[in-house]
């Protein structure tokens, strides 16, 4: 390398790292603690790593006595959870769980899930957390295909395990949320309170987290992960100031991606996480209000579930201490970001990324209020390009393939294969563009676009479209085959108040090209979502009028392009 490169070098490294300092310097994470506070925290990241095994290890010598967990069974100190992993480890082992193994948890928000994944961790075996909205058959074909060691588990999905080939069960909570639940499969509380909970020694390797694709347009694959370290707290706390020792409820669920990132945030901020097993907009709200939070963490059905209550329940909601409504796991409507700022304040951050590209930009309130429909721009340490079909970088205002560098790519799927790469770049599997002031836009994934009469057409632009009406309650439109123009828009609708098919396309007419106008509009009570709230297009592609037996065309007819 040239001298000149060297230098480049050495002040890239020094500029990041002064980022770096000032980012954790400004979220309470750089403190004074005492000479053996901090030999304790060391000694414990160098021997356990940065994952679930050490940096929860790093609360209990840093706070020992403060609470850590709370959920429906009651408060947990950080002491507590670690004392309950070691003894749960030890149960694990002598059970048969050895490193390199992999367990499944298929578990609700609750501190078995976190339990569980210490423990794991802790004797080096890899986790897989699975969705907990799978189907029985889908289930099995993932369990079959990753072939964990032992699955630990809620009770309530017994039943969906039943054709898993996986003997070794543990649950997780039963539905009397203690005790032996269906009275032959051994649960988690009987076993932290049966073992020695003294430290244990470390494994030779760490363990990966393999996370699970949303499998909305197939079947779901594994995206595992080594420890990211600091660099993805960093590169979320540059954009979303969320401070240490906060309370924080996060609604997400814990087995995706954006929830269990902020579980890992806990970790180095010290936060007091807040959990309830599953999510009702009502109860949400009280929790936030009742367990004095000043965060909360969502996927954008669980706002638009929260803004569809009665203006008396919202009303009598205090969400004044909240700073921060973290939101991330499927698109943000326009209309929805603004509505939630009107009626609750610029607390909302709108995170835009993939399980295997993890954070490609934030949208803060300030780029909402200026432009809801962009996703904000890239965080530090985050290099974001829009492509086109050769590889080349596009200009602002064009229209290409989003690529995303960062230190939290994936590793490749647990099936094989991986996402294109290009320079370094992985493929979100979106189509975007940036606009002049540098914000990113997504005009939806690149399997989407639809070519009808010879145009492109972007789903995404089309959905934003129809629920800015005011008798629109969501939208989703997928493309269908044509005999005329290759590919048409059907539009599915979940209406708020009385709106006609002709009155949505004619709104449609109003405000976009022709072309983009839907040929039908299909009206739906709910649309089909899976539990991390992302429209399940598939199915809504093989949507068919069952009493005809044919697909619906309500269309008058009238060519769009």
């Amino acid at each position: 390398m040239s001298p000149r490169g060297v230098r480049s070098t050495l002040g890239a490294r020094a500029s990041g790292a002064a980022t770096t300092l000032r980012v954790l310097g400004r979220a309470g994470v750089i403190r004074p603690y005492g000479p053996r506070t901090l030999f304790d925290v060391g000694r414990t990241v160098l021997r356990w790593g940065t994952g679930p095994a050490g940096g929860f290890a790093t609360l209990a010598a840093r706070a020992p006595h403060r609470v850590g967990v709370v959920d429906e069974l009651g408060e947990l100190t950080w002491g507590e959870l670690h004392r309950r992993a070691n003894s749960l480890a030890r149960a694990l082992a002598e059970r048969g769980v050895a490193e390199g193994d992999s367990v499944a948890v298929m578990c609700r928000n609750h501190r078995g899930f976190i339990d569980a994944s210490i423990a794991v961790a802790r004797l080096g075996a890899d986790i897989l957390y699975l969705n907990t909205a799978f189907a029985g058959p889908q289930l099995v074909d993932v369990l079959e295909r990753e072939a964990p060691s032992m699955v630990i588990h809620d009770e309530e999905f017994t039943g969906l395990l039943a054709g898993a080939d996986v003997e070794r069960r543990l649950l997780a909570w039963t539905d009397g949320g203690a005790g032996s639940g269906d009275g032959g499969t051994e649960t988690l509380d009987q076993l932290v309170t049966a073992y020695d909970e003294g430290d244990l020694a470390p494994p030779r390797r760490h363990s990966r987290i393999v996370i699970l694709t949303s499998g909305t347009t197939g079947t779901p694959k594994g995206a595992p992960r080594n420890e990211a370290g600091i660099d993805a707290a960093v590169s979320l706390l540059s954009r979303m100031p969320l401070r240490a020792g906060w309370r924080t409820h996060i609604a997400a669920p814990l087995f995706h991606t954006w929830g269990f990132a902020h579980l890992a945030l806990a970790m180095l901020l010290g936060s007091t996480v807040v959990l309830r097993r599953s999510f009702d907009p009502a109860a949400a709200l009280r929790t936030v209000q009742d367990e004095r939070c000043q965060s909360m963490v969502v996927i954008p059905v669980m706002l638009q579930r929260i803004l569809a209550l009665g203006p008396d329940e919202l009303a009598a909601t205090d969400l004044s201490r909240v700073r921060v409504v973290a939101s991330s796991g499927s698109a943000l409507p326009a209309t929805l970001a603004q509505e939630w700022m009107d009626r609750f304040g610029d607390n909302l951050y709108n995170i835009y990324g993939s399980t295997e590209v993890a954070y490609a930009s934030i949208a803060t309130p300030e780029d909402l209020r200026v432009d809801p429909t962009s996703a904000g721009r890239p965080p530090h340490g985050t290099v974001v390009k829009v492509l086109d079909e050769a590889g080349r970088e596009v200009p602002a205002g064009e229209t290409g393939r989003i690529f995303v560098g960062n230190g939290l790519l994936f590793e490749g799927y647990t099936s094989g294969g991986s996402k294109e790469v290009v320079d370094g770049l992985m493929s979100s599997g979106d189509i975007g563009w940036f606009d002049d002031t540098g914000r990113l836009h997504v005009a939806g994934r690149d399997d989407d676009m639809i070519v009808s009469g010879g145009e492109n057409v972007f789903p995404q632009e089309v959905e934003d479209c129809l629920v800015a009406h005011p008798h629109v309650e969501e939208v989703a439109a997928v493309g269908v085959d044509d005999d005329d123009y290759g590919q048409r828009l059907r539009a599915f609708v979940v209406r708020s108040g009385s709106v006609s098919e002709d009155e949505l396309r004619e709104h449609v007419r109003a405000n976009l090209a022709r072309f983009k106008v839907p040929r039908e509009v299909v009206f739906l009570d709910e649309l089909p979502r899976n539990a991390t709230g992302k429209v399940l297009k598939r199915e809504l592609a093989e949507w068919e009028d069952r009493s005809h037996g044919r697909a619906r065309d309500d269309s008058d007819g009238e060519e769009t392009s």
